[in-house]
């Protein structure tokens, strides 16, 4: 049986990870996509911390976001190279779970990075963003930009793909619930009844699905005045639609990410307000782990009062408001990625 190892203990990793390197200790990083900055940073995130303790290291992604059948194949690639461990940012949440199982029964240690699995206790451990978390923010620092005119907003939303319990789902429910909109079911997108949403659309998380999104939402309602945005290339691609029919100095853009391009949109007045996050950590702690586990079999417990290590959030805005913690876009830039 695997046995648990403290969260605080993840401090004794980092401070003497390369002594837990074993001799022929392998691992995977499997991401959505290779081109999303997010997941570049992660890569390079998982690459520098593998370097240091003296872990052999495979990347594979998807061809582009939703590309499960890639990720599916990569895990199998693992396991036939007898990888020690895997960590995964899965396209698919649920159907990934029989994949990640084989791995798990054939001894690879798998951590979920930013994406829980469904169920979340599919993988060993799932080191990740508080989405949920990121959405609240973003949405509770919308509300209150608007002040009273809030109660009469028209609210477009640029979700990533075709409702699952996943990230999207995460960001986009916490968005409502700091809006102040009665999510419903919290695990779906798009089964609410507040008259201030004027729809969903999908933008497979960039710029040009972005802009496509925004312009179908503009032909629901031209007077859209705040936009939801699943991550910051979809926000651009946003702006670039409203900004073709002169609107983009009258509506609200909020996002999730903290890459460099997104933080900088911040500071131009493109986004309002950005949640970071930090995949770099995120990778490197995997790593961590894996370099644990293959020396004595141990991996991380959750954060206290969660079911997954929360590796932190931030918000990034310039336009701060009261009652919602925040840093400025020049924090932000200090922190960003990509």
């Amino acid at each position: 049986m695997k046995k648990l190892l403290a969260g605080s203990a993840l401090a004794v990793i980092a401070m003497s990870g390369a002594a837990f390197a074993q001799e022929g200790t392998s691992a995977c990083l499997i991401t959505k996509t290779d081109t999303n900055p997010f997941f570049v940073k992660m890569r390079e995130g998982a690459e520098a911390k593998a370097a240091e303790l003296g872990i052999s290291l495979s990347s594979y992604a998807g061809k582009v976001d939703g590309d499960h059948e890639s990720q599916v194949q990569a895990i199998e690639t693992c396991i036939a190279s007898g990888a020690s461990g895997i960590l995964i940012a899965a396209s698919d949440t649920s159907a990934i779970v029989d994949s990640v199982k084989a791995a798990r029964d054939a001894g690879l240690l798998v951590i979920a990075l930013d994406t829980p699995l469904n169920p979340i206790d599919a993988a060993d451990a799932t080191f990740a963003t508080d989405n949920f978390q990121a959405g609240l923010l973003i949405g509770q620092w919308a509300a209150a930009q608007l002040g009273d005119a809030a109660a009469d907003a028209k609210i477009a939303f640029l979700d990533l793909n075709v409702s699952q319990p996943s990230v999207d789902v995460l960001r986009d429910q916490g968005f409502m619930t700091g809006f102040g909109i009665d999510t419903k079911d919290a695990n779906v997108i798009g089964d609410e009844d507040d008259a201030r949403i004027v729809g969903h659309d999908v933008t497979q998380g960039n710029e040009e699905g972005g802009r496509t999104a925004m312009e179908n939402l503009l032909t629901v309602n031209p007077d859209v005045n705040v936009v939801y945005t699943i991550n910051e290339p979809a926000a651009a691609g946003a702006y670039e639609a409203l900004k073709a029919v002169g609107r983009e100095s009258d509506v609200l853009i909020v996002s999730v990410d903290g890459g460099c391009p997104g933080v900088q949109n911040v500071k131009e007045g493109v986004i309002g307000a950005t949640s970071q996050q930090y995949p770099l950590q995120m990778a490197a702690l995997g790593i961590e782990a894996i370099a644990q586990y293959a020396k004595d079999g141990t991996l991380p417990q959750p954060t206290e009062g969660k079911d997954f290590f929360d590796t932190g959030v931030k918000l990034i805005t310039d336009k701060p408001v009261d009652g919602v913690e925040s840093i400025t876009s020049d924090e932000g830039l200090g922190l960003c990625w990509g």
